[in-house]
């Protein structure tokens, strides 16, 4: 038999029981034990994101004993759920702006530990308090008048806003205008004149002036 044929070079030997493998990968980090470390258990309280690498047979051992709360008392853990409600973010009362108190009194927009982005400068500044102002603020009510009110207005080429003191004093300007004696003795502004002295009475009559 020749032992130098290339046929011995396929043969597989099963290797025996109690012959150590070699483990590839991470070990188990269990005391004593050296079989493969396949699975994560979290390494508890403050260690967050750290985890141990355990077999199987260690995995379920820790496991099953794990306690994140371990050494805190119970004070302690009942502290720690009600802020697990908020995500352990810091609050305030409904109504309280911290950001909005006046300058010595809270932290200013270049202290505070946020800020929004504003690179043109368009939210700071006197202009932008005062654009903010008028806009939160009410506008004034303009009065709803009649039909009647709304044209004899028109007549008198005012609109809603006009006040007593303006009604009056366009009436005697359009009157002075359109009078016979302020045009020579022409007539031909009488029918425009009739229709200027009956605005104003239906404004008189509306309490307008």
């Amino acid at each position: 038999m020749d032992l130098n044929s290339p046929l011995f070079d396929r043969i597989r030997i099963k290797p025996s029981a109690d012959e150590p493998r070699e483990v590839k990968g991470p070990v188990c980090e269990h005391p004593g034990c050296k079989a493969s470390g396949e699975y994560r258990a979290p390494k508890g309280r403050d260690r967050e994101g750290q985890y141990w690498r355990f077999c199987l047979e260690h995995v379920r051992e820790y496991n099953a004993s794990y306690n994140y709360f371990s050494g805190m008392s119970d004070s302690a853990v009942a502290a720690y759920q009600k802020d697990a409600i908020i995500g352990h973010r810091p609050t305030w009362a409904m109504g309280v702006n911290t950001s909005g108190k006046a300058e010595g009194e809270g932290k200013s927009q270049e202290t505070r530990d946020w800020a929004y982005f504003d690179p043109l400068g368009i939210l700071r500044g006197e202009d932008f308090t005062q654009t903010r102002t008028r806009r939160t603020s009410p506008e004034p009510k303009r009065p709803r008048y009649t039909g009647a009110v709304r044209r004899a207005l028109d007549i008198l080429g005012l609109d809603e806003t006009a006040d007593g003191p303006a009604i009056k004093a366009q009436y005697k300007a359009l009157v002075k205008r359109f009078h016979p004696d302020a045009n020579g003795g022409d007539r031909s502004f009488e029918e425009r004149l009739r229709d200027i002295i009956k605005a104003h009475d239906t404004l008189k009559s509306a309490g307008l002036c």
